[in-house]
C-alpha cells in the first residue's frame, strides 16, 4: 500500500492513540521526591494521565503538561477529563464510565450523551474565556494557552453546542473508506476482517484550510486504548480459540478502575465552598453583625463545578510549543518523563534535552497497531525513532523492550 493510502487512513488528526494505557511514571523513572513533571506530545487522549494519575501515591505530586497538534484535540482532551471529573452527585460511576466511553470511540451518540457533551461543552467555553490567570480547576489549566487559542477553543466548543447542519457523520465515514480503499471498497468487509484476523490478532488483539468532515482514524480501533490489556486475567480467557469478552468489556473495567482510582485522591470544590460558606455563616452569627446584608459572591452551580485532585495540575500548552520551550528558564532541565506519540516523533530535536531532567525517561509510541503498515514498515519505523531520538540526545533503556512503547533514558553530559 503506497504511502499516501497509509496516511490517509490513519487520518490527519488523531482522536486517540495507537497503544493501550500506560503509567508512565512506572516506566523505568527512579522514585523521585517532590513533584514530578510529565510532557504529553500529541498524546491524543487522556489515557495516559488516567493511567498516570490512577497509580500515585496518596504522597506523590504531580504536573502534567499537554502539547497536541491541533485545537480540536485540546478541545477534546478537556471535555474527556471533564468527564472524568464529574462529581458522584452529578454522575454516577457507571453512568460516568459509559458516557465517557461513547463520546471516546463513537461517530454517532445517544441523545441524553448529547445533552451531557453539550452542557460539559457550554461550561468549558465559559472556563476558557472568563479565566485570565488563574483556572478554575487545577486539572483543566488552560491559563497559559495564547487568546487566540482561547478563541479558538470557545469556536469549536460552540460549535458542540449548536452544531452545523451538514453531511451526516455516516456518509462522511463512507467517503473516507472509499478514498481510502479504492478498487477494494466493493469487498470492504472481507477487508476489514482480513486487518482484524490476520494484523491486530496476530499483533496480540482484538495552518491549514479547515475542511469540515470526519478526519480522525478509520483503520485502528479506538478500543486499543482500553480495550487489550487488563491485569484482570478472566477478562482475557478464551473458549474454543475465541475471547470470552470482548474489547468493550475490557474497556468498561479498565474505565471504571481508572475512576474509582480517582475518586479516592479527589475532593470535590463544592464541598469547600460549602464548608467555607457554612464558616463565614458562623462568623457573621458571632460578630452579631447589624450591617444590611450584601449581595452574595458569583458561585458556581454545583451542576458546574468538577473533582480536584490533590498534589495533580494538568496544565495544556499552545500546539507550537515543544520548539519554544527550551527558550523558557522555567522549563530548563524541568520534565522527568517525556512523552512523544507516534504522529509526533519528527518534532524530537537535541533541544529537547534542555527540557529534560537529569535522569528524564523518554517513552516513544511506535507503530505495532498502525495496521496499514506492513512488518517490515513497523520495523523500519521503529528503527527510524530510534536514529531520531539517538540524535536528541537519548539512548535504550536497560528494562524490558516492547515493540509498543520504545524507553529511552538520558545520556549523561560524558556521552552526549
Amino acid at each position: 500500500m503506497c504511502a499516501g493510502k497509509t496516511i490517509e487512513g490513519a487520518g490527519c488528526v488523531t482522536w486517540w492513540g495507537f497503544g493501550p494505557a500506560l503509567d508512565l511514571l512506572s516506566a523505568g523513572l527512579q522514585k523521585q521526591d517532590g513533584k514530578l513533571n510529565i510532557l504529553m506530545v500529541g498524546s491524543g487522549d487522556p489515557r495516559h494521565i488516567l493511567k498516570t494519575i490512577a497509580g500515585l501515591k496518596h504522597t506523590d505530586t504531580l504536573h502534567v503538561w499537554v502539547i497536541e497538534n491541533c485545537m480540536e484535540v485540546v478541545a477534546r482532551q478537556l471535555l474527556l477529563l471533564s468527564l472524568a471529573l464529574s462529581p458522584q452527585h452529578i454522575m454516577g460511576l457507571h453512568e460516568k464510565t459509559e458516557v465517557f466511553l461513547e463520546v471516546f470511540g463513537n461517530s454517532e451518540i445517544r441523545s441524553q450523551t448529547e445533552q451531557t457533551l453539550k452542557k460539559t461543552a457550554c461550561q468549558l467555553s465559559l472556563a476558557v474565556t472568563d479565566t485570565l490567570n488563574t483556572p478554575t480547576n487545577p486539572c483543566l489549566d488552560t491559563t497559559m494557552l495564547r487568546f487566540k487559542d482561547r478563541d479558538e477553543l470557545d469556536r469549536i466548543f460552540k460549535q458542540w453546542i449548536h452544531p452545523p447542519s451538514s453531511q451526516s457523520l455516516s456518509k462522511l465515514w463512507d467517503s473516507r473508506v472509499r478514498h481510502h480503499l479504492g478498487t477494494r471498497y466493493d469487498s470492504r468487509r472481507g477487508c476489514f476482517d482480513w486487518d482484524l484476523s490476520m494484523k491486530l490478532h496476530q499483533s496480540g488483539r482484538g495552518d491549514r484550510v479547515a475542511v469540515r468532515g470526519y478526519w480522525g482514524d478509520i483503520v485502528s480501533s479506538p478500543y486499543l486504548s482500553f480495550g487489550i490489556e487488563t491485569d484482570d486475567k478472566t477478562l482475557l480467557k478464551t473458549q474454543n480459540g475465541q475471547h470470552t469478552k470482548t474489547a468493550q468489556d475490557i474497556s468498561y473495567h479498565n474505565v471504571q478502575e481508572l475512576f474509582q482510582a480517582l475518586s479516592c485522591r479527589c475532593h470535590s470544590t463544592s464541598i469547600s465552598m460549602k464548608s467555607s460558606q457554612e464558616k463565614q455563616g458562623e462568623d457573621s452569627l458571632a460578630n452579631h453583625s447589624n450591617s444590611s446584608p450584601q449581595p452574595e459572591a458569583k458561585q458556581k452551580s454545583p451542576e458546574n463545578e468538577l473533582l480536584c485532585l490533590d498534589g495533580v495540575n494538568v496544565t495544556f500548552l499552545p500546539v507550537d510549543s515543544l520548539t519554544k520551550l527550551p527558550d523558557k528558564q522555567r522549563f530548563s532541565h524541568l520534565f522527568n518523563a517525556i512523552y512523544c506519540s507516534a504522529s509526533m516523533v519528527h518534532q524530537l530535536r537535541p533541544s529537547l534535552r534542555q527540557i529534560a531532567a537529569p535522569d528524564a525517561v523518554l517513552v516513544v509510541e511506535l507503530a505495532k497497531y498502525l495496521l496499514d503498515l506492513s512488518k517490515e514498515q513497523v520495523k523500519g519505523f521503529a528503527e527510524k525513532v530510534d536514529d531520531i531520538v539517538r540524535e536528541a540526545g537519548f539512548e535504550s533503556s536497560d528494562g524490558e523492550k516492547s515493540d509498543i512503547y520504545s524507553i529511552y533514558c538520558k545520556k549523561s553530559d560524558t556521552s552526549a
